[in-house]
């Protein structure tokens, strides 16, 4: 880790939709505080909340496949680390309401927690969402990047988008 570690998790008792992303971000890293970038407001906007209601950890938890920000590759960040998820993940399940759903952001939660999917690529697994409710929701990740899926599957802003609405708002 470049940077050292700073573990960047947020969650309570009462967290009832989880938020599992890739790794903190070098911006997140810096300020300690997760999804605290454009992503963060893209994922907001996603959700039908705001920016302060999503970092509210009585509604959300905030919680990533690597808890440190891995460092740079080439073509963006390093893959997080593989100890991080199966050491700490269960152990915060076990603190959260089991009603909860988990909204999988990205590839490296969608192949750990819908294994399977294996093979799949993340739009099918996004298609598909309903077949993962009410559980898990995945995602892509609302980084700049998603733009272009938002562009090239429009079904994604059409159905998919007010479903997760629908399903956060039932839970917070």
């Amino acid at each position: 880790m470049p940077l050292g570690p700073k573990p960047i998790v947020q969650f309570s008792p009462t967290s009832r939709v989880v938020v599992i992303g890739q790794a903190p971000g070098r911006i997140t890293h810096e300020s300690g505080f997760a999804f605290d970038d454009k992503s963060g407001y893209r994922l907001a906007e996603w959700l039908g909340v705001s920016f302060e209601t999503l970092h509210d950890p009585a509604r959300f938890a905030i919680v990533s496949m690597g808890f440190c920000y891995p460092g740079k590759a080439s073509g963006g960040d390093k893959p997080p680390r593989p100890e991080c998820a199966p050491t700490w993940h269960e152990r915060i399940w076990k603190l959260l309401p089991e009603d909860r759903l988990t909204l999988l952001v990205g590839t490296y939660a969608q192949r750990a927690y819908l294994p399977v999917t294996k093979g799949w690529s993340m739009r099918e697994r996004i298609v598909n969402y309903r077949e993962f409710l009410p559980a898990f929701f995945p995602l892509p990740h609302p980084s700049w990047r998603s733009t272009l899926f938002m562009r090239d599957n429009p079904w994604f802003g059409q159905e998919v988008l007010p479903e997760l609405q629908k399903q956060v708002r039932a839970r917070i």
